[in-house]
């Protein structure tokens, strides 16, 4: 008996957002006149980390 090969899964999208990483990168305003002085890292709402498209 020749044995079959298994069918190989496909990999998921990256999500467009954070281009597969998880994390996107937010300005940080500071002061009364909210001036930028940075970003910082936070967390993908699209994917919410996971690096993955979602299939909506």
């Amino acid at each position: 008996m020749a044995a079959g090969r298994k069918p190989v899964k496909p990999k998921p999208a990256k999500c467009s957002t954070c281009k597969g990483t998880g994390e996107v990168s937010h300005t940080v305003h500071v002061g009364r006149k909210r001036r930028p002085v940075g970003q910082q890292a936070g967390l993908c709402l699209n994917c919410l980390g996971s690096g993955q498209a979602t299939t909506d």
